[in-house]
């Protein structure tokens, strides 16, 4: 049976970005089975349990890149189960062409996701026709899909700029979208006629809702599965700022959140960050020690020691921020 199609005003809250967690052998190229579903399985547990008000899977981190069909398909399920509607799950279909795109689209509706988080095709360089006709083709073909626009300028080699964003706000399935920076947010909202979730990452939501406390009402945030106290406490004081209009609070966590970011780009650089993204992440998630991401799968198993010790004193940044507002509880 089909679920009823999501709109803008289902998309508040803390999304957390959840991984693939791998098993021992995933960094093999001849492994053919490296999800951990156990662990797939108790991280959304307890995502859920946390509070989160969405999962969206299959990004960059979770590397849909390298994970197969079939593992795709086996981690999803898993999720889908778990979770039993209880929030909603978003899970990547983001390919090499449009025909693979829906064809995985279809069958992750079919797996029961409420949604997909969805990027440009991976190879040539995407003009604004050929990037906006991309979306409308997917939303065409598969209708009962709400989908999460992904847009990331470093992974799809495309700037978003705000011709794109006047145009995909035109298709209704388009929700949300996982958004970058708060440099043309206010911008982006007027063009997307507020039909488009903009959900910032965690540590830029206080200054998103700041700009536009009616439009930014949700946010994605991988620190998360690092230990969700933080970001389920960012959620609620925004909210309560926006109630009262003392903004103090959600001032002082963020610029604590922040502290946590310090060593997570190498060199400062979020250019130089996506060349080790999930080995970073990941790294970042184990030494957090709220759940285990595991190794990394070919061809992004390669990196620098040095680049992975910054992940990992992230993760342990955010654990300590995590454990002294779980009331000194490991995080």
């Amino acid at each position: 049976m089909k679920k009823t199609l999501l709109t803008v005003d289902d998309v508040t809250g803390c999304w957390a970005i959840m991984p693939t967690p791998s098993k021992p052998n995933a960094s093999d190229i001849n492994a053919t089975d490296t999800v951990d579903l156990d662990e797939t399985a108790r991280a959304a547990e307890a995502l859920v349990a946390a509070g989160v008000n969405g999962i969206l899977t299959q990004g960059t981190l979770g590397e849909a890149a390298t994970t197969t069909w079939e593992e795709k398909q086996a981690f999803l399920r898993t999720v889908v189960e778990t979770v039993g509607g209880r929030v909603p799950v978003f899970g990547g279909t983001t390919s090499l062409n449009t025909r693979d795109t829906i064809r995985m689209t279809r069958a992750v509706r079919e797996i029961g996701v409420d949604g997909v988080m969805l990027g440009l095709p991976m190879w040539c360089t995407p003009d604004v026709p050929t990037a906006v006709q991309f979306y409308r083709d997917v939303a065409s073909s598969c209708p009962d899909v709400a989908i999460c626009a992904y847009a990331n300028p470093e992974a799809f080699k495309f700037e978003f700029p705000r011709a794109f964003w006047a145009q995909i706000a035109e298709i209704p399935q388009i929700v949300s979208a996982k958004y970058m920076s708060t440099a043309a947010l206010y911008t982006d909202i007027n063009l997307t006629k507020r039909r488009i979730r903009l959900m910032p990452l965690d540590v830029d939501y206080y200054a998103a809702a700041r700009i536009d406390p009616e439009a930014c009402t949700a946010f994605w945030t991988s620190g998360a599965v690092c230990g969700p106290s933080p970001v389920i406490q960012l959620r609620d004081l925004v909210a309560d700022a926006h109630r009262t209009g003392d903004w103090s609070k959600a001032k002082a966590l963020t610029d604590r959140i922040a502290f946590t970011y310090r060593t997570l780009f190498p060199n400062g650089s979020f250019r130089e960050f996506s060349v080790y993204n999930i080995g970073i992440e990941k790294a970042r998630m184990d030494a957090a020690g709220w759940m285990t991401a595991g190794l990394c799968r070919p061809p992004y198993h390669v990196v620098p020691e040095q680049i992975l010790a910054g992940g990992r004193e992230s993760g342990l940044q955010w654990a300590k921020l995590a454990a002294e507002l779980d009331g000194g509880k490991p995080a």
